[in-house]
């Protein structure tokens, strides 16, 4: 599995575990995120990201930022992109189950890291339930 990493200055320290969780599970993993906590511009580290899960490069995505808000709005502007924010598991496997989630947006700022690298774990191997979920997520794009 690929997976793409983007993030700002509040997640770094995140990401570096988050991609070593990664990479011990044998996933190929696409580093687009800062690595200080410098200041930075969210949209320049999540928009490489979405690019690479609506290309197919990557299964799926995982963005960070401080709140999680900024990198989820700057991914779902892509087409086929649905970037779930997310603050616990529960809200995880739904976002999977019921939405068909391709990229997961971490709050760094609001859990912990061993909870985001749980909910990491849920968002790979939670599976889409499709059936009556399915209609509804063809109801979103816009033409």
């Amino acid at each position: 599995m690929k997976i793409s990493i983007g993030n700002d200055h509040a997640g770094p320290v995140y990401k570096k575990e988050i991609v070593t969780y990664l990479k011990l599970k044998g996933y190929q993993v696409y580093n687009h995120g800062t690595d200080t906590e410098d200041s930075v511009d969210y949209p320049d580290f999540i928009h490489p990201v979405a690019v690479e899960v609506t290309s197919k490069k990557s299964d799926f995505g995982i963005i960070i930022c401080g709140s999680g808000n900024g990198a989820a709005m700057t991914a779902n502007k892509h087409q086929d992109v649905r970037a779930a924010l997310c603050w616990n598991l529960e809200i995880v496997v739904l976002a999977r189950q019921h939405n068909n989630a391709n990229i997961l947006s971490i709050p760094a700022r609001f859990v912990s890291i061993p909870q985001a690298i749980k909910m990491v774990e849920a968002f790979i191997s939670t599976d889409f339930e499709r059936g009556r979920h399915q209609g509804r997520i063809d109801k979103i794009p816009r033409s």
